[in-house]
Parts: structure tokens; C-alpha cells; sequence
């Protein structure tokens, strides 16, 4: 989500960590800043300089003109704000005593930490996780770690959490610590040289060979080079790369396509989706700053899904869970049908509308005509302070980062991941989950990044179906429950990206109509992992079997039933087992990899598909 970049040589740094950071603008932002050591004791009694602001990095500009950067090292940062609002206070780089740093991911004992701290009489001067690795870096030098690195290391030893950090500090003016652990960092090795940053489209004006770190690692980086270590200071042997990617490339991280990149993004996605918002212990999620309180929701007696699209698929499987956990009856609206049929929308309904842009026209003016009859609204949307949210009476951001394909997978994700945390959150707050209900649900969450990991490691299940079904006319999606919206997305998948004619439809309404279209020549993909619903789709897949249709699976690991039905055992696309509420983050990416590879090997425009758009803008 957010962008770092260090560099330490013999040029004047400011410009080239500006550049740095544009280069990584895709990547979403809020605010930006810099700091570099200026030699001496500085402006403001210290050797190190920063400069914030808020917004795009136009208006960094025009703060360094007012207020202009020398010097030959320092660190830049964009930032997408996830602990403390979008403020200059907020914006990295974080200040302590001597030290900077610049941080992305989450410190998830950021609140225990903070606590120790101010009892020792820190004074904070954010609302940001970031701020206290500068406090414990700046402790460490004080107590007498002999480099930087120690006392990062000594810091970093206190932390949970996910972080690529950038530090510096006047005390050591000529070096940057970076490190990392889950959250990516790359070391650029140019002449007289040495840069850090995020991604490597930042490096690529000066440098092709890089050093990736690893987690758990910290470097030192000087002019001459680079140092890494692991945490506990054992030294690192790391072979350097060139990078033979052009720079639209770079972006895509070696990926042929942004949608395949998208696609393995997110397990990230999710992450960051979750982080800060689920507590383990109480089984309850961290929602105060949606903007819905627990009296407010008591009243609630309706909710409406409100949505377009992909955000409509994730709105159909926050249906399923806002019954199920929170018990409130709920229904599903289309966004372009809302508004010309005088919908009955009252002060006791919440309008949940759902889209990844924020921007969405229908959706827009269905939460309009929803407002306008009293109901509450609100917006579920991966970008800050966009059209919908704006109009909303509070916002539930998820945190996918920008998507550039067109045909959206990690927003989908990341949108039922909110929608699945809402429930949550409103259950609880309407004392109808308990907390026991609840932690099973989150903790199911909070593991599903690494199952998804598991099921994008077997991507060549999906690229072998491809190349069977490539020049197929017509396919077919079913699936019951949460299972149906699955079918739903792999079919529009589908039919976006490959133009192949493919229909998603429940399992059930199969034997009302679309059984006539089952022959030897139509392929048909069943969502049927092991839930509530398993018994009954297996009986559809059945029908289809009875009628010589090619069936395709998305199914739990090691299903013997479902293979058996199989024309091989490569028509299953596995997933791991796992809780009912997070199936469906997991069923859809094999069929997101099939649409994929479909699409690819058929050499249509993957990124952008012909006749539609990003961001809907038009009725």
C-alpha cells in the first residue's frame, strides 16, 4: 500500500527520493514525506530535516521549495493511512530524539508497547504504530548500542508485527538500516551509490542490480554498498540480481500482466485488510472508527447490500453472513435498479454500499435515494475520502491497495473480507455472537492469508485447464451458498478477460432451465468445497455426470467423492479445508487463475478488456 526509498551517496538526495516516490504512486497514498541529514545540528536542533505533507506528492513539492532539503542521504516515504487519520502529524517520517524511520505494515503490539513507553515518560507527537520503532531505535542508541543496526535490531526484537522500515539517524549520518518481515524491501547497488525501496520501479533510473531482502533480515547500506544480517546479527551472503524488466514491467514485479500480480497480491491484501481491526482475545472486531455505534445499530432492523458488478458478488456473500452472525434480515439491491423503482427505505434500514472505486454512479445515487428516506449508509470502498464514502454516514475501507487491472481480484477479496468483519461487528455489538462464535470466525481470518498463499502455489492446475478449455464457446458456474457468488465472479471473470460466453447460476436452479445446455461439449466448473451445502451439489454434479457434461471442480484437498466423478484427478482445483465464512476467499482463486490463463493463452487484452472501465462512472 505504501511506498519507502533511501538513498545515501555523493548526489544531492532530495530530488532523487521525490522521484522515488512517484515512481511508486500506483501503489495509493495519502500523505508523503522526507528527511535527510543536513550535517551539523540542523534547522531544528538536529542534524536530520523533515518534510510532510498531505496529499498527493505535488504538495510535498511545494513544501520543499518553501522549505528546501541539502543533503546527500535520507529516506521518503507514502503513506496509506491505517493507524491515525491522514494528517502531517501522521505522515511518515517519525521522529525520535536523533532517529527517522519510515515504515510500512502494522506493529501489532503497537497499543502494549506505546503504554510501556509513555510510562517512561515518551511523549508522542502521532497517532500512528510507526512512531514507536523511532522511540525504541532511539532508546536502544541511548543505551549504548554500538551502530545503528544493533539498536535497530534491539528495537525490532520487541516488535510483532509486519515491517519494511527505513531508518536514520544523525548519530551515524552516513548509513540507512532498512529492514524487514513481510513487508517487501529492495537494496539498489549503483556507482558511488547505494538505494533502498519498496519496489524496484523506484530503483530503476539508477541502478539494475539489486539485493532482495529477505524476512528477518537487516541491511546497512553506505555509499560503498550493502551489509545484511539476519535479526540476531549473524552476517548474510546475498547474491545480487540484475533486473532485465523495462519499467512498466518493473511495476508488474515480473508478472506478465498487472491482473496476475493482483491475483498473488492478495494474501497481502487481506493482511492489511485485517490488521488493527480483530481482537483474538475478546473475539471482537476493532471497528470504532467505521462510525457506527453499538446504540445506533440496535435499531437497525434491515440491512440493504447496495452494488454493481464484482462488489455486487461480494455483496451477495455479506448477505449470507450479516443473517447468519449478525441475524438481520438482508437483501441484495443492484445499484441500476435501486433508484427508478421508489424503493421503501426507512431511518431503521442500513445501506451497505459496496464498491471498489468509491466512484460507482449507480451506486452513488442509490446510497443518494437511500439517504434521502432516512436510512443510515454505509460505504464499503478501497478509496479514501472518494464520491461514496463522502456521501456516507460512515466508511468501512478496505485495503487492497490500487488495483490496475480492470477485472478487479484483490478488491473482491478484500471487499468479503470487510463485509465478513461487519458482520462480525455488528453481531456483537447487537449481543447476538458470542464471543466464543466470534473468535472461531476471526481466527479463521486471520489464517486464511496463508491458505490463500497455499492454494496460489498450485497455479498450474488452473493453467492445465486453461489449455484444455481454451477454445470452448460456452461454460457453466455452480454453486450454493456462499458457493453461488463464487460462480457468479468465475463466470464474469470469464467472460471479461477471454470474451467466452460463461453464466453463473445456483446449484439448485440447474434442473429449471440450464440442464438443456448440458452436452459431452459443455464444460461445467462446480464451486463444491466440504460445507453445509456439499451433499446437495454433489448431487448436481451428478446431473451433470448423468448427462455427459465435463465437469470441472473447485473442491476441499483430498476429496475422494468429488474426483471419483471426475473425468481425472486434473480437474480438481483444490483448496484447503477451512471455516465456512472463509471459503469463499479461497474458492474464488482458482477460478480468478482460470479466467487468467484463459484469457492469456488466448492472447486477449488481459489488463484492459475491450468495452469496459475501471472505475463506472456513467448510468
Amino acid at each position: 500500500m505504501c511506498g519507502i526509498v533511501g538513498y545515501v551517496g555523493a548526489q544531492d538526495c532530495a530530488p532523487i527520493l521525490v522521484e522515488g516516490l512517484r515512481r511508486l504512486e500506483y501503489r495509493g497514498y495519502d500523505s508523503a514525506g522526507l528527511a535527510v541529514y543536513a550535517g551539523g545540528a540542523g534547522r531544528e536542533g538536529r542534524g536530520i530535516e523533515i518534510v510532510r505533507a498531505v496529499g498527493k506528492l505535488a504538495n510535498l513539492e511545494i513544501a520543499l521549495k518553501k522549505r528546501p532539503l541539502a543533503g546527500h542521504i535520507g529516506i521518503g516515504h507514502t503513506r496509506w493511512a491505517t493507524h491515525g487519520r491522514p494528517s502531517e502529524a501522521n505522515a511518515h517520517p517519525h521522529v525520535a530524539g536523533n532517529v527517522a524511520v519510515v515504515h510500512n505494515g502494522i506493529i501489532e503490539n503497537h497499543v502494549a508497547l506505546r503504554a510501556e513507553l509513555e510510562a517512561r515518560g515518551v511523549r508522542f507527537s502521532s497517532d500512528t504504530d510507526t512512531e514507536i520503532v523511532a522511540h525504541l531505535v532511539d532508546e536502544a542508541i541511548a543505551a549504548g548500542a554500538p551502530r545503528l543496526a544493533d539498536a535497530v535490531r534491539s528495537a525490532l526484537r520487541r516488535v510483532r508485527g509486519a515491517y519494511g522500515i527505513a531508518v536514520l539517524s544523525a548519530s551515524s549520518p552516513d548509513e540507512i538500516v532498512v529492514a524487514r518481515a513481510d513487508s517487501p524491501l529492495v537494496i539498489g547497488l549503483a556507482s558511488g551509490a547505494t538505494l533502498c525501496a519498496s519496489d524496484i520501479p523506484a530503483l530503476l533510473a539508477h541502478t539494475r542490480e539489486v539485493l532482495l531482502l529477505h524476512d528477518g533480515e537487516v541491511a546497512t547500506l553506505t555509499k560503498d554498498g550493502a551489509e545484511i544480517t539476519t535479526l540476531a546479527g549473524a552476517p548474510v551472503h546475498r547474491d545480487k540480481k540484475t533486473i532485465h524488466w523495462s519499467p512498466t514491467q518493473a511495476e508488474k514485479g515480473g508478472h506478465k500482466h498487472f491482473m496476475l500480480k493482483e491475483i498473488h497480491e492478495q494474501p497481502r491484501a487481506v493482511e492489511d485488510t485485517l490488521r488493527g481491526r480483530i481482537d483474538l482475545v475478546a473475539g471482537d472486531v476493532v471497528g470504532e472508527a467505521i462510525g457506527l455505534g453499538a446504540e445506533a445499530l440496535k435499531g437497525i432492523e434491515r440491512v440493504y447490500f447496495v452494488a454493481c458488478g464484482t462488489s455486487l458478488h461480494a455483496a451477495m456473500a455479506g448477505r449470507y453472513w450479516m443473517e447468519q452472525l449478525a441475524r438481520v434480515p438482508s437483501v441484495v439491491e443492484i445499484g441500476s435498479e435501486v433508484r427508478y423503482r421508489d424503493p421503501v427505505f426507512g431511518p431503521h434500514d442500513l445501506v451497505v454500499a459496496v464498491s471498489q472505486s468509491g466512484e460507482t454512479l449507480d451506486t452513488l445515487a442509490a446510497v443518494k435515494t437511500a439517504k434521502a428516506k432516512g436510512a443510515r449508509i454505509l460505504a464499503v470502498s478501497n478509496v479514501v475520502d472518494s464520491a461514496i464514502p463522502r456521501a456516507s454516514d460512515a466508511t468501512l475501507h478496505t485495503h487492497a491497495g490500487p488495483e490496475i487491472g480492470v477485472a478487479s481480484t484483490k478488491c473482491f477479496t478484500t471487499q468479503l473480507v470487510a463485509l465478513l468483519l461487519l458482520a462480525v461487528y455488528i453481531g456483537r455489538r447487537r449481543g447476538v455472537l458470542e464471543a466464543a462464535e466470534a473468535r472461531r470466525v476471526l481466527d479463521a481470518l486471520a489464517r486464511c492469508p496463508q491458505q490463500m498463499r497455499e492454494v496460489l502455489a498450485q497455479a498450474d492446475g488452473a493453467l492445465h485447464l486453461a489449455r484444455k478449455y481454451k477454445a470452448t464457446s460456452h461454460m457453466l458456474y455452480l454453486g450454493r451458498g456462499t458457493g453461488f457468488p463464487i460462480a457468479l465472479e468465475g463466470a464474469l471473470k470469464l467472460k471479461e478477460i477471454s470474451y467466452i460466453h460463461a453464466e453463473g447460476y445456483a446449484a439448485g436452479e440447474m434442473k429449471h432451465g440450464p440442464i438443456a445446455l448440458i452436452d459431452a461439449d459443455m464444460p461445467v466448473v462446480v464451486v463444491v468445497p466440504r460445507d453445509a451445502h456439499y451433499e446437495k451439489t454433489l448431487s448436481n454434479m451428478q446431473e451433470v455426470k448423468a448427462r455427459e457434461g465435463r465437469l470441472i471442480a473447485v473442491c476441499t484437498k483430498g476429496d475422494k467423492d468429488v474426483r471419483a466423478l471426475l473425468e481425472t484427478d486434473l480437474e480438481a482445483l483444490e483448496v484447503p479445508d477451512a471455516a465456512p465464512e472463509v471459503l469463499p476467499l479461497l474458492t474464488v482463486l482458482p477460478l480468478q487463475l482460470l479466467a487468467y490463463y484463459v484469457a492469456d493463452l488466448k492472447g486477449t487484452d488481459v489488463d484492459q478488456p475491450r468495452n469496459l472501465a475501471k472505475t463506472v462512472t456513467v448510468e
